[in-house]
């Protein structure tokens, strides 16, 4: 099974919030820093910058249901 990329927010922090949000529902979930903040040389913090969250494939639909509505 494939890791399916479910949404990207803002930081490493959301990340976390909405992996919290995700497993609590059963749901298995891992994030990641993009390519952008992964590449940023101004010295920021490490966790700042936009990262991607990651779901299996099979659980993305049940993922989505469970997001935040913006």
């Amino acid at each position: 099974m494939a890791p399916a990329t479910l949404t990207i927010v803002g930081n490493e922090l959301e990340a976390e919030t909405l992996c919290g949000l995700l497993r609590v529902n059963g749901i298995a979930c891992s994030y990641r820093r993009t390519d952008v903040s992964a590449g940023r040389a101004d010295g920021s913090n490490a966790m700042s910058g936009p990262t991607e969250v990651l779901v299996d494939e099979s659980d993305l639909g049940a993922a989505r249901e469970l997001l935040p509505e913006s």
